[in-house]
């Protein structure tokens, strides 16, 4: 490790144990006693957990509505919380495009990326079109290979939107929430396309999401929303260890039946459902990843109070070169499943397709 990263890194843990000494239960806020989709106070616990895949202090619950079967983090951060366990995300390697430890994962991006904009071909090339936590851009930059005469822009609530504008993947970046009034008010009514692609899951009120969505949609205009599915096997069995439950940064885990509901009760109409094709594999093998980085996190980790000793050092070496040729296998076999997998309850996303009233 070179002089100036360990300085970083240095100065990063101090930072954060400055924060952590003031304690951590502000960044939750009060529990929830129904649920937040439908009303109902049939709820039960369907995981409790800390963080897996980074490592933050805390435990973390996702709740489940036994009626509508809404699938939500209870208690849920607050606007501290938010913002904390939030901040680091701009650094994602897997989303800079940069090298990863498993670069299986980079590619499965790019297929399901490639995979949802070939899915809007039947609906014609559009003018405009918003990709809604669009990180880098990476979604529009594959999606330009289907729509080469289409104008791709890009909001994002960190500063990765810009470097995707710099990049060239998108034409005009946009920094916020799609909800905030200023942003609302300058996009309204300017898009025939707006994607939502795994962005639902990590905002505070995914109906208010859907409503800015559709407010920026011209009248005629299609939504694409991708999520995972809450209802899948490889969550029932799997459990903390599901990746996509990615606690605390997914708060909302809605099914697919809540969703189009949701669309329709909004006047809309719901062209397309899928929950074949967007299904990733990588479940197990995720599940193995997360399971060896719990066993030994990255020495980096700005949360440790001191930086690990040696011997540490040696056994994280250890365990991830055992654990390496497991998840190699794991997604092996998800990979050789899959054509079967995505026919059954396995099946872990979904993608939707609506439009919005021409009449609006």
């Amino acid at each position: 490790m070179s002089r100036s990263t360990s300085q970083a890194i240095t100065a990063r843990r101090t930072v954060c144990l400055g924060e952590l000494a003031r304690g951590t239960e502000r960044f939750l806020g009060p529990p929830r006693e129904t649920c937040p989709w439908c009303g109902s106070g049939r709820l039960r616990t369907r995981v409790r957990t800390p963080d897996l895949p980074r490592h933050r202090p805390g435990r973390f619950a996702v709740d489940g509505c036994r009626d509508c079967g809404h699938a939500f983090q209870n208690p849920p951060l607050s606007p501290e919380g938010l913002a904390f366990h939030h901040r680091d995300l701009a650094e994602s390697p897997l989303e800079a495009g940069e090298s990863t430890p498993w670069p299986g994962l980079a590619r499965a991006a790019r297929l399901r990326h490639r995979a949802a904009a070939r899915a809007m071909l039947a609906y014609g090339e559009p003018e405009s079109w918003l990709d809604v936590g669009t990180g880098y851009g990476h979604f529009p930059a594959a999606a330009r290979e289907f729509f080469p005469y289409t104008s791709f822009d890009g909001l994002d609530a960190t500063e990765r939107v810009t470097r995707a504008r710099e990049a060239g993947r998108v034409e005009e970046a946009y920094r916020g929430h799609l909800t905030d009034p200023h942003v609302l008010a300058r996009l309204r009514g300017r898009y025939d396309v707006v994607s939502m692609l795994h962005h639902l899951p990590r905002v505070p009120g995914p109906r208010a999401e859907l409503r800015a969505a559709l407010a920026v949609l011209r009248p005629g205009g299609l939504l694409l929303l991708e999520l995972p599915d809450p209802g899948c096997l490889f969550a029932m069995l799997l459990g903390r260890w599901w990746a996509p439950y990615d606690q605390p940064r997914h708060l909302h885990l809605p099914p697919v039946r809540n969703l189009t509901a949701e669309l329709r009760a909004r006047g809309c109409e719901v062209l397309a459902v899928d929950r074949t094709r967007p299904h990733t594999p990588g479940d197990l093998a995720a599940a193995l990843a997360l399971a060896v980085s719990r066993a030994a996190p990255a020495p980096d980790t700005p949360w440790r109070p001191a930086p690990p000793s040696p011997p540490a050092r040696t056994v994280r070496e250890v365990l991830l070169g055992a654990g390496a040729p497991l998840i190699a296998a794991g997604a092996a076999v998800e990979h050789a499943l899959a054509p079967a997998l995505r026919r059954t309850r396995f099946a872990n996303a979904y993608r939707v397709v609506a439009q919005r009233p021409r009449g609006a």
